[in-house]
């Protein structure tokens, strides 16, 4: 199957599941609360599967266009209400359970994002020690006193069994501050604890690839320079090389291992290169042009290849993290509000200017990596799926009109006022609303598509 049908279906069980359960939140809550459901509808548009069921014959809807959902509760400014009914009606309702109605779509995604980390990490997760490759000279990663072979244990005292976790941690360690304390066992065995300093590194660099703004490199097992897949009219399929081959050297210069390629093509954008390459026990030369693009502030060449898929690590450097059932539900929970946190805190560094708004993501990229995780195996994409969900709960609670977010802002200052805000205001501040959700969602689809041509 290519990897193109893989994405699109696992685009579309990702969105499903999660505007599925999100929607479930507010079904579930008012159901609960006494209001009437007229429909609990997954996507927009025009229905695809049809179904009345239930006391209240509540239809349930299967709908064209995957990008949301939505709860139609029985509701007076939406149309007449029999007199009988209208304590079931969502206007009705006093302000703490209108709250408590749309703040669950949200929360239903956190827990969602939770009962995703537990599974994953009842089932286990394989990954890689978080141990040291390299170290630049003069690095911030030299100047604080790491060498190759050292093992990261911790990072503020929040343990790192893989590289994963020691990822995310020193994100979420740094982002504000100017060094992190990391506890590392060196080859001897004995641990020590280092002070790395990150105060001339940017936010922007930080959630990029902050790890080789630290001059650090992970341990990784050797790989032939072998391709893997090929993205459509990229460098490489143009020049006519294909899945399979092993590149042996370049411009008559040996090629060790995959990084040895990788390095020789990222040092040479927009120049010919001459590759000696292996196909079904031939020797073929093949001439290659990378392609140019722009990855931090630098022209780097492409050739739109990937890596053939290798086997698990050696034992020397695998890991796996594994928790029982009921502590594992306690780490999910700890995980869960670590990344809710810190999705929170790179939205508010991207209004501040701190982070650029080119990371932004719209559904190609989510496609692209849902695909990918789905390939790889059910634990990432288990992690996959309780990030996104994550993401929508975090972005559903911004006080952004139209967002569930907004409607509890004005609930809010209901609260605050004793009287819910005019009609006409609200219309004012829905207009605002569409018009940042547009700018948000074309803004997310140029940055997918930009991604998208310049291959990264």
């Amino acid at each position: 199957m290519s990897s193109f049908i893989i994405s699109v279906l696992a685009l579309v069980v990702t969105l499903g599941l999660l505007i599925a359960f999100h929607e479930f939140g507010h079904f579930w809550t008012a159901r609960k609360l006494g209001v009437k459901v007229l429909r609990y509808s997954v996507g927009f548009g025009k229905p695809l599967l049809m179904r009345r069921s239930g006391p209240d014959q509540t239809e349930y809807v299967l709908a064209m266009i995957p990008l949301g959902g939505y709860v139609k509760m029985l509701d007076e400014r939406e149309g007449e209400v029999a007199p009988e009914e209208q304590h079931r009606a969502f206007n009705r309702q006093t302000v703490w359970r209108r709250f408590a109605i749309v703040a669950a779509g949200p929360m239903f995604n956190f827990i969602f994002a939770i009962l995703a980390f537990w599974l994953m990490y009842v089932i286990g997760v394989p990954g890689m020690k978080p141990i040291i490759g390299e170290v630049l000279p003069e690095s911030p990663a030299a100047v604080a006193g790491f060498q190759t072979g050292d093992q990261i244990t911790s990072i503020n005292g929040h343990l790192t069994p893989t590289w994963s976790t020691a990822r995310i941690t020193l994100l979420d360690e740094t982002l504000d501050a100017d060094s992190v304390s990391v506890v590392v066992r060196g080859k001897d065995g004995q641990a020590q604890t280092l002070t790395l300093s990150v105060a001339d590194i940017p936010a922007e660099k930080k959630q990029k690839n902050l790890f080789s703004h630290l001059g650090l490199a992970p341990a990784r097992p050797l790989l032939p320079a072998v391709l893997g897949e090929l993205k459509a009219g990229g460098a490489a399929e143009q020049a006519g090389l294909r899945s399979g081959d092993q590149v042996l050297s370049a411009n008559g210069e040996p090629l060790a291992d995959w990084m040895a390629l990788v390095d020789v093509v990222r040092k040479n954008p927009g120049n010919s290169l001459q590759l000696e390459v292996e196909r079904d026990g031939a020797v073929l030369n093949i001439g290659v042009t990378p392609a140019v693009t722009e990855q931090d502030g630098k022209s780097v060449g492409l050739i739109g290849a990937g890596v053939k898929p290798a086997g698990p690590p050696p034992p020397e450097l695998a890991a796996e993290v594994q928790y029982p059932v009921f502590e594992a539900m306690g780490v999910a929970t700890a995980k869960t509000w670590q990344l809710s946190v810190l999705t929170l805190r790179m939205i508010g560094k991207m209004f501040t200017g701190e982070v650029a708004l080119k990371n932004l993501s719209g559904p190609i990229t989510i496609a692209t990596y849902a695909g990918y995780t789905a390939s790889i195996g059910i634990g990432a994409f288990l992690y996959f799926l309780a990030v996104v969900s994550i993401s929508l709960g975090v972005l559903n609670l911004l006080p952004v009109p139209l967002l569930d977010g907004g409607h509890l802002m004005y609930y809010l200052i209901e609260m605050i006022k004793g009287k819910p805000l005019s009609d006409a205001v609200q219309a004012r501040m829905q207009h605002v609303g569409v018009a940042f959700l547009v700018l948000l969602m074309t803004l997310a689809l140029y940055n997918d598509v930009a991604r998208l041509v310049s291959g990264q």
